[in-house]
């Protein structure tokens, strides 16, 4: 507002002033009898002098507005193309974009590529170096499960036998036993999946003689046998280094883990696809969903899959529509090495760029 403002004086000014230099050319110095015809003659009860401000200051609002139209026009363009600089499959289409524009996106690009791969090396180096404290880990990672068993499984269990101890000392004749076997079907069914959720963060070990479309379509298969929902999955080999494959891994447990714990889904989905050069892996379900803001009881695992997504320079996204579901989405660029026909050809527009502008100036 500011801005259309100031345009708008700026321009009323300079119209005025363009006005006024005219006048004093074909009539002289502002004497009565040269100029006193613009405030004597009247048009629609207003002298000329005031149409003719009038006519300017509507002019040099139409102007600021135009103007003020198309720098909004090519913020948002900006703007857009910046949002899309982050993504890996990101290509500049658009043919009237101007080349001081085009140099920067394509340079910013730059970066971020080498930025994404510089980090993707250095999670591989440190998942190279990781592999002397496996054990270490496998220990730890049991003795944190043994703690999370015994704090929530155990407990539950211990409810359900003090149920069905209750049960027994019932009458028969009370007809009482119904509604509380019931209750116990629910605890013990809560159990085992809680049970079958904390016993996915073992899995990894289950990579370690074979690929992640393998780990997966072994996880989803034991699965089915266990849980009351339906799975379906869809699942294609993608090279992918060590690091990558043991992030998304474990992401996917933690999107099927809070399922089991969180979701009540009747209906999960699973896809590892390769499309334009991009890995995706997806995890769908028709669950009650949450609210991202608002709802923590899914916070920790959340972060986990944004930490782990991040480390491998990946991007990734999490849907929840209370009621409707909940999506998980992670994008891996294909391949560690950059592709040196397309970095030469990104070299070459730059140098081309810079030819041409040369030229122009």
């Amino acid at each position: 507002m500011i801005s259309f403002l100031f345009r708008m004086v700026t321009l009323f000014l300079l119209f005025s002033s363009i006005a006024f230099g005219f006048t004093y050319i074909f009539l002289g110095s502002p004497t009565d009898e040269d100029w006193g015809f613009l405030f004597k003659t009247e048009f629609d009860e207003l002298p000329v002098l005031a149409i003719i401000f009038i006519t300017i200051a509507v002019l040099s609002f139409v102007i600021s507005m135009w103007m003020s139209s198309v720098a909004r026009s090519r913020e948002t363009s900006a703007t857009r193309y910046v949002k899309q600089l982050v993504e890996p499959d990101f290509t500049l289409k658009k043919k009237n974009v101007s080349f001081t524009l085009k140099k920067a996106l394509i340079q910013a690009n730059d970066l971020i590529e080498t930025q994404r791969k510089s980090l993707q090396r250095m999670t591989n180096e440190k998942a190279e170096a990781n592999d002397k404290l496996i054990q270490e880990r496998i220990i730890a990672e049991r003795q944190r499960l043994a703690r999370e068993l015994h704090d929530s499984v155990s407990q539950q269990l211990f409810a359900a036998s003090m149920l069905l101890s209750a049960v027994t000392e019932q009458e028969d004749a009370l007809g009482t036993s119904k509604p509380t076997l019931q209750q116990v079907e629910k605890i013990v069914q809560q159990a085992q999946l809680e049970m079958r959720a904390l016993l996915l963060h073992l899995r990894p070990i289950a990579l370690r003689n074979n690929t992640l479309a393998q780990g997966l379509t072994d996880l989803i298969q034991e699965l089915q046998q266990k849980v009351y929902f339906n799975i379906d999955y869809r699942i294609e080999e993608i090279e992918l280094s060590k690091a990558e494959e043991d992030h998304l891994f474990r992401i996917a447990q933690e999107a099927l883990s809070n399922t089991l714990r969180h979701a009540k889904a009747s209906e999960v989905e699973l896809l590892l696809i390769a499309r334009d050069n991009v890995g995706i892996l997806r995890i769908q379900d028709n669950g009650e969903g949450f609210n991202i803001e608002d709802d923590k009881s899914t916070s920790y695992g959340l972060r986990n899959i944004a930490e782990r997504a991040v480390e491998i320079g990946c991007s990734y996204k999490i849907v929840s529509v209370p009621g409707e579901g909940t999506i998980v989405e992670v994008k891996v660029p294909l391949g560690n090495k950059v592709d040196e026909a397309a970095s030469l050809s990104k070299r070459s527009d730059v140098v081309e760029l810079e030819k041409k502008e040369e030229a122009t100036e």
